[in-house]
């Protein structure tokens, strides 16, 4: 055991743990995240491609799988990585055309994917004066705006749920953009996933309350029962084969056609006439949103696990960001969205956790989810959506890491979480937020500058000049994807 524990950072001396808490934790971690295998498909296809179904949930299965292995055994903590939230929200877009205004098809979706992998994967390494390319990037993105992304994509996803394909609690109103559905009709027809999407969000909050480890994916079952009801009647047997080497078959086809989303990037390439500006900044968005998502992760659970360094930096964290990036790319030859850190790893940390052992446990949790998912397919929408209106809550706590000093800190930093659930679009609202920073910084030192040479004899002191050069290199790629027109 000595040398398999060291392989996953294990020292029970030196980490005041034991196996069995590592394990525990894993399988904890697991059941926090485990929704991700039902919710990542619906989000990834919307509505569109629906043979690839059961292919996207192995791809799902064997991505976290991939990128939680690699965190237990390079980064050594008990981290655990699946297809983000949001992210996946941004491929249906891309395979639906809402994103960018035309419809890619899914082999292309994953090659934008992959690129965003590799690109995160170089910014990971090469490094200048000491710092990763990624740490300079990371630094040079407005504090306010960093500390809002985490909020607006925690709306985003929220609203998602919420919205449920128009069948959720928020539809579309009579005379207005949305609004409540009318629970005082008794139209089960109209009601039905409404409840069982409400049903799963309380018992998620109830249960997180009382700190009952498994919340989220005891919601979703409970959910799923209660749509069983008769006069509810949104929970049925999907119908789904066994027989999961044919899923298999299906899934390493090498044709989208038949449900092979394996090296669907190399095989299924039609980017249907979208503009290359606009493929850049979906690129852009995939890395930077990745990139963010895990720092800030990382940076919570390990603070909670006490693996942090004495500069405040987690253990390991170069191994960390290469991990993540390697799963990205991983992630996309399979055929699923970008893998990232999520923030249910918490859940592990707080079981116990310490070392890649926890990680290697969820890990082989998710590669034996595959074999059971008839199971898994038959949760209804509503049920699975009732876990993003609580990742919404959760991302909440963002809030508290918003700078909002000053007006060009807290405008950037509204633009950022109210364009994303209200446009519709993760990129735009970093856009925005981005683009306000810079102007208000441009128009401020401007009329500093004049106000100083006007007022000289005064003693005022001269505006300093605080813009980043990559921040402003970000706001003209964004003022080119926002005015010119997509030919």
């Amino acid at each position: 055991m000595s040398k398999f524990g060291k392989a996953f950072g294990y020292d029970s001396s030196a980490k005041n743990t034991t196996i069995r808490t590592e394990i525990t934790a894993g399988v904890v971690t697991f059941l926090a995240m485990a929704y991700i295998l039902v919710l990542n498909p619906i989000l990834m296809l919307n509505g569109t491609n629906g043979h690839l179904h059961s292919s996207v949930f192995i791809a799902t299965a064997l991505g976290a799988f991939v990128g939680t292995f690699l965190m237990a055994i390079l980064a050594k903590l008990p981290l655990a990585q699946a297809p983000g939230l949001g992210l996946n929200s941004m491929v249906g877009g891309l395979l639906g055309g809402g994103l960018i205004g035309t419809a890619l098809s899914f082999g292309s979706s994953m090659l934008l994917v992959l690129i965003s992998g590799v690109l995160f994967l170089v910014l990971s390494i090469l490094k200048i004066r000491g710092l990763s390319i990624r740490e300079i990037i990371y630094k040079a993105i407005p504090e306010s705006v960093r500390g809002a992304i985490s909020v607006g994509i925690g709306l985003f996803i929220a609203f998602i749920g919420l919205y449920n394909s128009g069948k959720g609690i928020i539809v579309g109103g009579l005379g207005t953009p949305v609004d409540l559905v009318a629970f005082n009709s008794w139209d089960m027809a109209l009601l039905a996933q409404p409840l069982v999407l409400l049903v799963g969000f309380v018992v998620i909050a109830i249960l997180s309350h009382f700190k009952v480890r498994g919340a989220v994916i005891i919601g979703i079952i409970v959910a799923t029962l209660f749509g069983m009801i008769p006069g509810i009647d949104v929970t049925s047997w999907s119908g789904a084969s066994w027989k999961f080497w044919e899923n298999f078959r299906g899934f390493f086809s090498l044709d989208v056609a038949e449900g092979g989303t394996f090296l669907a990037a190399f095989t299924d390439i039609n980017f249907g006439g979208a503009s290359v500006m606009s493929l850049i900044m979906v690129v852009i968005t995939f890395c930077m949103i990745d990139m963010f998502d895990t720092m800030g992760t990382c940076v919570g659970c390990c603070t909670a696990a006490g693996l942090m360094t004495k500069d405040g930096v987690p253990k390991n964290y170069n191994q960390i960001m290469i991990a993540d990036s390697v799963a990205t790319c991983t992630g996309a030859f399979f055929g699923t969205s970008t893998v990232t850190t999520f923030v249910e790893s918490g859940a592990g940390v707080a079981e116990g956790g310490k070392t890649g052992i926890t990680a290697l446990t969820t890990a082989c949790l998710f590669i034996l989810s595959i074999f059971i998912y008839p199971i898994i397919v038959s949760i209804p929408g509503a049920a699975a959506n009732s876990a993003l209106i609580w990742v919404g809550c959760l991302m909440l706590k963002g809030v508290k890491n918003i700078k909002v000093d000053s007006v060009k800190d807290f405008v950037p930093a509204f633009l950022t979480i109210a364009i994303m659930p209200l446009g519709y679009s993760i990129t735009d609202g970093i856009g925005l937020g981005i683009l306000s920073y810079v102007l208000i910084s441009v128009c401020g030192y401007l009329f500093g500058l004049i106000g100083y040479a006007c007022g000289k004899k005064e003693g005022k002191e001269k505006p300093v000049w605080d813009l980043h050069i990559v921040t402003i290199i970000i706001a003209v790629l964004f003022i080119v994807y926002f005015f010119v027109p997509v030919m």
